[in-house]
């Protein structure tokens, strides 16, 4: 009896698929960095995605010297690059001083969705 209950559970565990989910490995600029005013934004994942399910929306959440009632939406061109692993996110035109909200969502090739967000400052 004890043999088949080891049976049953090493054939429950070898016939689960694996589960794996995209990572974001690194992101430019990094989460919570300060810096000078980025041309493009680079989010690059552990595994490969699907760019028509993929994108972002980054918004302004403080800018210096002016009171915001409400984030403000940025414009951006959202594409995959070659590697099929890195979201680039081109910007309409250079972000001004102050805080920024970037929210993420992938889809992997093999359907897996990610979402996250993080914060950066430019100076």
């Amino acid at each position: 009896m004890r043999f088949g209950l080891v049976a049953a559970t090493a054939a429950l565990f070898a016939a689960a698929p694996a589960v794996a989910h995209p990572k974001l490995v690194s992101a430019t600029p990094a989460p919570n960095a300060v810096v000078a005013s980025p041309a493009k934004l680079q989010l690059t994942f552990s595994e490969g995605l699907v760019a028509k399910f993929s994108g972002v929306d980054l918004v302004m959440t403080d800018m210096p010297g002016m009171k915001m009632s409400s984030p403000m939406k940025m414009t951006v061109t959202v594409a995959l690059a070659a590697d099929g692993k890195t979201v680039v996110v081109t910007l309409a035109k250079p972000l001004p001083r102050g805080a920024y909200k970037l929210d993420w969502h992938v889809v992997s090739t093999d359907t897996h969705r990610v979402e996250g967000s993080y914060a950066f400052k430019v100076k």
